[in-house]
């Protein structure tokens, strides 16, 4: 895990419920369990400035960092697909992408990763689906001639998806998730906030990493007994669990030398 991998965490998991931004003093004393120093944490809070995540703000505790409107969009629609908090947006149509051109190999990489982030799958070097639209869709290809379409697919959906995504491989490693994951949230009891906080940060982290692989399939297009269900329930039941205690060490780094803020 990076420093600015876990701030996103944090922005996504936690700040983001409470208004979007937390001073850089609670920054660091939050990330501290995940063994990361105030310079790491720094120069990762830099970094999301300059790249537009985050903008510098004046708080009650003293200097801090909030999210600025796209990274409050991008972080919304994740915890959308991390948490499962929506009900299925299916409606038997495919959102299409078909690139006019293909961009260099450094470019070509970096949008393949925008796009899989974003929930679409290729079906070739130049057109890419997804099971519904993604509103940051149009952030992505700002400077990517590209044609959008919004369609039922002619044939077997099922088949299509099975084309796009390695449903295969993927099952296999929500499988394999779970076999990891199992003895380690099993040791932690949630009697130490700072430990459930860091056990909780560092299986969102591994969780979160099938945001680029899984894009929220509905269930009739997925092989039966698929393991993402019990990957997702694994992932559930330790997160709830350990809320409290991860709570308790929120509320402590974020109102410690300073004044409650708002959780509006």
């Amino acid at each position: 895990m990076r420093a600015r991998s876990a701030l996103f965490d944090v922005y996504g998991g936690y700040l983001r419920r409470r208004g979007g931004a937390a001073a850089i003093a609670a920054l660091v004393r939050l990330l501290e369990p995940l063994d990361f120093g105030a310079p790491a944490i720094r120069t990762a809070v830099s970094r999301m400035v300059r790249q537009g995540w985050l903008v510098p703000v004046r708080l009650p505790e003293g200097p801090g960092y909030a999210l600025t409107p796209r990274a409050e969009r991008r972080l919304d629609e994740a915890a959308a697909r991390i948490y499962r908090t929506g009900p299925s947006t299916w409606d038997g149509r495919w959102h299409v992408v078909v690139l006019e051109e293909l961009p260099g190999r450094v470019a070509r990489e970096r949008l393949a990763s925008s796009l899989r982030l974003l929930g679409y799958g290729p079906l070739g070097p130049a057109t890419w689906v997804a099971p519904r639209p993604s509103p940051e869709l149009a952030d992505v290809l700002a400077d990517v001639p590209a044609r959008v379409f919004h369609g039922p697919h002619d044939g077997a959906d099922a088949e299509l998806a099975a084309t796009a995504w390695d449903l295969d491989e993927l099952g296999a490693d929500y499988t394999g998730f779970v076999a990891m994951w199992e003895p380690v949230m099993a040791a932690v009891d949630g009697s130490a906030p700072a430990e459930a906080f860091a056990a909780s940060q560092r299986l969102l982290h591994s969780w979160r990493k099938f945001l680029f692989r899984d894009p929220g399939l509905p269930a009739d297009l997925l092989p039966e007994d698929w393991p993402g269900r019990a990957a997702a329930e694994f992932f559930d039941r330790h997160t709830a669990r350990l809320a409290p205690a991860v709570t308790k060490f929120l509320d402590d780094c974020l109102t410690r030398g300073g004044k409650q803020r708002s959780t509006a």
